[in-house]
């Protein structure tokens, strides 16, 4: 007996639609992005180099929210990169702490190389703490690799100094 091979349905390779919306940074955002940097990072970015980055042509933040169901959104974490000729640079990406593991930095990742693919680029790089296990294998995913290390690059006031892993990945 002969078994029928099975089909599959173009629908079986649709994605569920995001639960998020992304969009571009404002300068209406600064508090908003300013407290999400603050519950993220040890040393945050400070609200003056927030507010130059939205001044730079080559400069681009993506915020990504969550819609609430009284109309208004909840900010959940930021992108922010550089496209300079034919490269992405992701400089910073953070996902406030109590929504971590629901997909944020996953989405702001995807959204990110999207950009830099749609803009012609053929590069991406990004700096992560050596410590940082969950943002390494997040990169290793979309296939960044480690190509380098900064020694000393992270500095934090009470802390010992921090190497940082040079990734990169080809589009």
């Amino acid at each position: 007996m002969r078994r029928m091979r099975e089909e599959s349905h173009p629908s079986d390779k649709l994605k569920p639609e995001s639960p998020f919306l992304i969009r571009r940074m404002t300068r209406e955002d600064l508090p908003a992005v300013m407290d999400l940097e603050k519950a993220s990072f040890r040393n945050p970015w400070s609200f003056e180099l927030l507010q130059r980055e939205l001044s730079h042509d080559w400069s681009v933040i993506f915020l990504l929210e969550e819609p609430l169901a009284e109309g208004s959104r909840r900010l959940l974490g930021i992108s922010i990169f550089w496209i300079v000729h034919d490269e992405v640079h992701v400089l910073n990406v953070a996902t406030a702490p109590e929504h971590r593991r629901r997909g944020v930095g996953r989405a702001l990742m995807d959204a990110t190389l999207a950009e830099g693919r749609a803009r012609k680029c053929c590069l991406a790089t990004l700096e992560v703490r050596k410590s940082n296990e969950p943002a390494v294998n997040l990169y290793k995913s979309f296939g960044f690799r480690p190509v380098g290390v900064r020694p000393n690059y992270y500095v934090d006031e009470g802390q010992p100094p921090e190497d940082a892993i040079v990734m990169v990945l080809d589009f």
